[in-house]
């Protein structure tokens, strides 16, 4: 799988971020890529506040069938994030749209919310453990602070991911920086999986984000990163195979497995 992660400004009109994640999808595409992951609340934007109730659509509305539709023209699997709304309970929600073989949408919605301006306008959701295979790779998903909970890693890991994908909101500064820069490479690295972490740059004139998505590896490497400020389109490899010799030298989970110890 080649994967894609576009770290989107958050300067730009948030109205035009469907047509925009439109675009990364074709340069993505363009460039080889399988699938292309995009931040969280990326098609409605992160900062709009209490707007976001409004924004939020349901797991089959206009941006779930716009993205799906996207994706099979294109020929690129999606994951992006979005507010999504479900009767009277509003949720941060990533979708994960396959375009091949057979065009399929899931959803995951976010467990843990952070401050007081996440938990105002949504609901948390329970932990899922639940993977699905995108272009033959065992991947699952968290969002932004569901990441910084080890136990939320090590329960995907358990449970097959080779690859777990994190739509993120991440703020600027000195915790912003060490999570993106230590706390995600640690993430691959103790669970021996690949990591995709992708975040705004720039400001919305509420919130200021730390960019620095990347992509991680299992040896704990970065494999990509991009910069701390501008938009941009990063691309990695992901091969499994690739690994085997680090998760050899490092076996937590075949260990853990053998002492029947699964993460709570």
């Amino acid at each position: 799988m080649k994967l894609a992660v576009f770290q989107m400004s958050a300067t730009a009109d948030p109205d035009t971020n469907p047509d925009r994640i439109e675009d990364a999808m074709r340069r993505a595409r363009a460039a080889g890529a399988d699938v292309v992951v995009v931040p969280e609340l990326a098609l409605s934007g992160y900062g709009r506040g209490d707007a976001l109730r409004n924004l939020a659509q349901p797991s089959d509305g206009a941006w779930v069938q716009r993205m799906k539709q996207a994706a099979i023209r294109i020929g690129i699997d999606l994951v992006a994030g979005f507010p999504e709304r479900n009767g009277e309970e509003v949720f941060i929600s990533a979708m994960a749209v396959k375009a091949n073989p057979v065009a399929s949408v899931h959803i995951y919605r976010k467990t843990f919310l952070y401050g007081d301006y996440e938990k105002e306008i949504f609901q948390p959701h329970t932990p899922s453990v639940a993977t699905i295979e995108m272009r033959g790779v065992s991947t699952g998903f968290l969002i932004c602070y569901d990441v910084e909970f080890p136990e939320n890693t090590r329960r995907l890991a358990q449970a097959g991911a080779d690859l777990v994908i994190v739509p993120t909101a991440l703020p600027t500064g000195t915790d912003g920086r060490h999570i993106a820069s230590r706390v995600i490479p640690v993430r691959a690295f103790e669970n021996q999986i690949f990591l995709a972490y992708a975040n705004h740059a720039g400001s919305d004139g509420r919130f200021h984000y730390q960019g620095l998505s990347s992509i991680a590896a299992p040896d704990g490497s970065v494999l990509v990163k991009a910069g701390e400020d501008e938009e941009a389109l990063i691309f990695a490899e992901i091969d499994v195979s690739q690994f085997e010799e680090s998760r050899h030298a490092n076996p937590y989970l075949a260990d853990l497995n053998k002492r029947g110890i699964k993460a709570s």
